[in-house]
């Protein structure tokens, strides 16, 4: 079984930059897709970003030209790189991955079945 466990959480200021990390391991092979999610107090969870194996990535209109997913498969971890954050960024950050390839991406979290316990962000102003 595929577990994930997510680290880089913290405290920045806005304009600030973070880099999460999530690593993946107890696969036979690797997910298909592999996504960053956020959910922020009284909210509902989102889609940040998602790289499929391909290496074709899919960003939320919100963070487009601010944050970069990206993948290393040797080291068999995610990353999120998030630039220029603003306090509307602060969430607990979950990275996703699921083994079912559709003929469309998708940024909706009800797509993807395994999931690491979350790692903090905030950014205050």
């Amino acid at each position: 079984q595929v577990q994930l466990l997510e680290s880089g959480g913290g405290s920045v200021q806005a304009g600030g930059s973070l880099r999460l990390s999530c690593a993946y391991f107890g696969y036979t092979y690797s997910p298909y897709y592999m996504g960053w999610f956020r959910q922020a107090p009284g909210k509902e969870r989102e889609g940040v970003a998602v790289i499929d194996g391909s290496d074709i990535t899919t960003y939320a209109d919100s963070v487009k030209g601010r944050f970069t997913i990206s993948k290393d498969n040797a080291k068999n971890t995610l990353y999120l790189q998030m630039n220029s954050l603003k306090p509307e960024d602060t969430a607990m950050y979950y990275c996703a991955a699921d083994f079912a390839v559709r003929a469309v991406v998708t940024l909706a979290p009800t797509a993807y079945h395994y999931w690491g316990q979350g790692t903090q962000v905030t950014v205050s102003s």
